[in-house]
């Protein structure tokens, strides 16, 4: 039993198609899959998990045979969400901590109202957009667990967000044996390479704000006493 899951894992993550055509291996595929996007979606030691393209091959398996669409994409949601709603758990619990809310307590109040503002206008689109870039995708769900008081509604935007989210990469994968082989294989590649890109952009946009607000912070004349 481990040695097929470790098989199932190692194609997942390799992107093993033949691998995954083994008669048997819907039902590890299933639980596998589930588990990763869980994991990925709710705990920020997950990021490194290839998850944008494993949604992308479970629609490619859905369209093949291999797997049911009316299985697989349900299932895809629901663990979509799950996840992220345990990261807005997480979030809840470590709002309660001295240091974190200490660390809150150092941060303007204007801008902690525009933070509020944000997440709780655009809340849908800020998880749409967090779930196709790995890091941000558990750690916007911590946020709003810290901040927006309201669960239903983070509920609402959860799935409704992990709807969309699969649905438009499950689909791309859904529709990729239609298409001829040397645009199917580009569109694979780019799909593989996109979470990687965006995460990437992320982190390079983080670091430029980090040393923007060190430069203003230097440029400012020191206050008398």
């Amino acid at each position: 039993m481990f040695e097929a899951i470790q098989e199932v894992l190692v194609a997942l993550w390799y992107q093993d198609f033949n691998a995954l055509l083994t008669p048997g291996s819907a039902t590890l595929i299933y639980v596998i899959v589930a588990v990763l996007i869980a994991l990925e979606s709710g705990f920020l030691p997950a990021a490194p998990f290839p998850c944008d393209s494993v949604v992308v091959l479970v629609g490619t398996l859905s369209a093949v045979g291999v797997l049911s669409p009316y299985i697989a994409f349900p299932l895809l949601i629901f663990a979509a969400a799950f996840g992220s709603w345990m990261a807005f758990l997480q979030g809840r619990w470590l709002n309660r901590l001295p240091l974190v809310q200490s660390w809150l307590a150092k941060v303007p109040e204007k801008n902690m109202k525009t933070v509020d503002k944000l997440l709780c206008h655009h809340g849908l689109v800020a998880l749409f957009c967090a779930r196709f870039i790995p890091a941000v995708r558990s750690v916007l769900p911590m946020m709003m667990g810290m901040r927006v008081g309201e669960a239903p509604k983070f509920q609402y935007f959860s799935w409704l967000s992990a709807t969309l989210w699969v649905f438009l990469l499950a689909g791309l994968g859904f529709m990729l044996p239609a298409l001829p082989e040397p645009i199917s294989r580009a569109v694979t590649m780019g799909l593989m390479a996109a979470p990687v890109i965006t995460l990437c952009i992320a982190i390079s946009t983080a670091i430029i704000w980090r040393v923007k607000k060190a430069i203003q912070t230097l440029k400012q004349p020191p206050t008398s006493a």
